[in-house]
């Protein structure tokens, strides 16, 4: 999930701190998502979808 999470923020275009701040997360737990270290909460993967204007599916479901 968290290479989604990675190509989902870099195609809208957000750098990882700001992707953070936006979802109100720290910089140290988005990276360790993307670098797939952490398993995402639902809390902070539902924060994410919404910043991204994704849904969880399509972070979750590579399709």
């Amino acid at each position: 999930m968290g290479r989604r999470v990675r190509a989902f923020r870099k195609l809208k275009g957000y750098t990882q701190q700001e992707l953070a701040d936006h979802a109100g997360i720290s910089l140290a737990v988005l990276g360790a998502v993307e670098r797939g270290n952490r398993r995402l909460e639902d809390q902070i993967l539902n924060k994410i979808a919404d910043v991204l204007g994704v849904s969880t599916e399509e972070l979750a479901n590579p399709s």
